[in-house]
C-alpha cells in the first residue's frame, strides 16, 4: 500500500527549475491581481470564454466531443444535451460551475470529491455516479500501431476508500505546514488521486476539477479567466509523459513527483502568460479592445495573422480586429504581407 507523505516538500532539495517557475508564477499572479480592479470589464468577459474552453477541452482530452456551436449552446444553457456525449459535456459544465461558485466552502474532502463526481455523471444517468469503484480498474495505453498494454495498476477497489482517506489526511497535514509551498503540494495530491483512480469512470475530469478547486483555494484563480484544461489539452503529450514518469514506482513508495509538479506548474504558468497577453496596453487608465489589438500587432516580433490575434484576444470580435488592422495599414504603421489565409501583418 502506498504511504502518503508530503514532508519531502519542506526539505529544500527540490530541483532549481521548480523553484524558478514557482517564483515566476507568483510574480505573474501579483500582476494579474493589480489589474483586476482597473480592468474589471476585461476580466468579466474572459470568464465566459474560459468556461466554454474548459468544458470543451476537459471532455476532448477524454475523447468526448461535439461541435463548437453545440458546446456554446450547452455551456450557456441555451439547449438541452441531444446525445450521450453532450450529456457528459453538460455534466462537466455543472460540476465546473460548482467549483467556480463554491470553492471557498469546499476542500480536498471525500464528501466534496464524491459530490463533484455525482454532479458530473448524473445527467448521463450513470448508476455509479458519486460512488467509488466496486471493481478494480487498469489504466490502458495504446501505441501508434493500436497495440494496448496496461500502463498502470491503480489502487484496488477494496483499498480505495482507505487510500483516499490517507491521501486527504496527508494533504491536510501538509497544507497546515507553513514550511511547505502550497503551489508544490497541489500537484502532488492530484497525482496521488490519479494513481488511486477511485472512480469507475471520470477520474481525469475530476482531477482537473480538483486542480482548479485547490488552486482557487490557494489564491491562484487564473483558471477562471484562462482555461487551465485547454492548456493541459494543448500540452497533452507532455502531461501524460510527466504522469507516467512520476507514477513509476508509486505503489512501492519510490516515485518521484518532480516531473508531474513541473508539468503542472508549467501549465499554470502558461495560463498566467496567456492572461498577461490580454493586457498588451497597460499605460492608459482604460484598456479598450481596439487598443489591445493595436498593441498586440505593434508588439509582435514576427508577422502576425488575424487568427493569431484572435487566439491572443478571444474576447475581441473578428470585426474589431479587421477594423483595427485596416486603420493601422492606412496610417502606415503596419503593412500586409501575403494573401488569403497566409496574410500576415508586420510593423513598419
Amino acid at each position: 500500500m502506498h504511504r502518503f507523505d508530503y514532508s519531502f516538500l519542506e526539505n529544500g532539495m527540490l530541483p532549481a527549475g521548480l523553484l524558478n517557475i514557482t517564483s515566476d508564477i507568483y510574480t505573474l499572479r501579483a500582476v494579474s491581481w493589480s489589474r483586476k480592479d482597473r480592468f474589471a470589464d476585461v476580466f468579466s468577459g474572459l470568464v465566459a470564454i474560459a468556461k466554454v474552453q474548459s468544458v470543451k477541452s476537459s471532455n476532448a482530452i477524454e475523447g468526448i466531443v461535439t461541435t463548437d456551436d453545440r458546446i456554446n449552446e450547452i455551456v450557456n444553457g441555451n439547449s438541452e444535451p441531444l446525445n450521450h456525449s453532450e450529456q457528459e459535456i453538460a455534466g462537466y459544465r455543472d460540476a465546473l460551475a460548482v467549483v467556480h461558485t463554491s470553492y471557498a466552502d469546499m476542500d480536498l474532502r471525500q464528501a466534496d470529491i464524491i459530490r463533484l463526481h455525482a454532479i458530473m455523471m448524473n445527467i448521463a444517468g450513470y448508476s455509479y455516479a458519486g460512488k467509488y469503484k466496486e471493481t478494480d480498474n487498469d489504466i490502458i495505453e495504446e501505441d501508434q500501431y493500436g497495440r494496448r498494454r496496461v500502463r498502470f495498476h491503480p489502487t484496488s477497489a477494496l483499498d480505495t476508500p482507505d487510500e483516499m482517506e490517507q491521501m486527504i489526511l496527508a494533504y491536510q497535514e501538509a497544507r497546515d505546514n507553513p514550511n511547505i509551498n502550497q503551489l508544490l503540494l497541489v500537484p502532488c495530491a492530484v497525482l496521488d488521486f490519479l494513481c488511486i483512480h477511485p472512480f469507475r469512470d471520470g477520474n481525469g475530469r475530476i482531477s482537473r476539477l480538483l486542480s482548479l478547486l485547490l488552486l482557487y483555494r490557494n489564491g491562484f484563480d487564473v483558471g477562471k479567466y484562462i482555461s487551465f484544461e485547454e492548456q493541459i489539452n494543448l500540452r497533452k503529450g507532455n502531461y501524460y509523459d510527466a504522469l507516467k514518469q512520476s507514477s513509476n514506482g508509486w505503489h512501492e513508495n519510490q516515485s518521484d513527483y518532480s516531473a508531474f509538479i513541473m508539468e503542472f506548474l508549467t501549465t499554470l504558468y502558461m495560463c498566467y502568460k496567456e492572461l498577461d497577453k490580454r493586457f498588451a496596453v497597460i499605460g492608459s487608465k482604460r484598456v479598450t479592445k481596439q487598443a489591445r489589438v493595436e498593441a498586440t500587432v505593434l508588439n509582435s516580433l514576427t508577422p502576425i495573422s488575424k487568427a493569431d490575434i484572435g487566439k491572443i484576444l478571444p474576447d475581441v470580435s473578428a470585426t474589431t480586429i479587421e477594423a483595427v488592422l485596416g486603420q493601422l495599414v492606412r496610417e502606415g504603421q503596419i503593412r500586409k504581407v501575403g494573401t488569403g489565409r497566409s496574410t500576415r501583418y508586420v510593423k513598419l
